[in-house]
């Protein structure tokens, strides 16, 4: 088992979480795993991307709520305007 399997991607941060997911990608696509290993190593590839995918709702609700008044104070929500 290597360090970042030791540690649980629950408590990752989504810098973390995303670096480790690139490993897993090249790993993956460079195909030198054996079957058994590829599969597990798919697996926890998946359970990292939901991670940053909930790391990304969590930072983007945060940022829907903030609203920055003219002279630079955090004022209140606001939708975040995505186009």
């Amino acid at each position: 088992m290597s360090a970042a399997d030791a540690t649980t991607i629950e408590d990752m941060p989504f810098e973390a979480a995303m670096a480790e997911l690139e490993t897993i990608v090249r790993q993956l696509e460079s195909g030198s795993a054996p079957l058994d290993q590829a599969v597990d190593t798919y697996e926890r590839g998946i359970a990292l991307k939901r991670h940053c995918e909930v790391k990304l709702r969590q930072a983007q609700a945060k940022i829907e709520k903030l609203n920055i008044s003219a002279d630079g104070q955090v004022a209140g929500a606001a939708p975040l305007d995505t186009e």
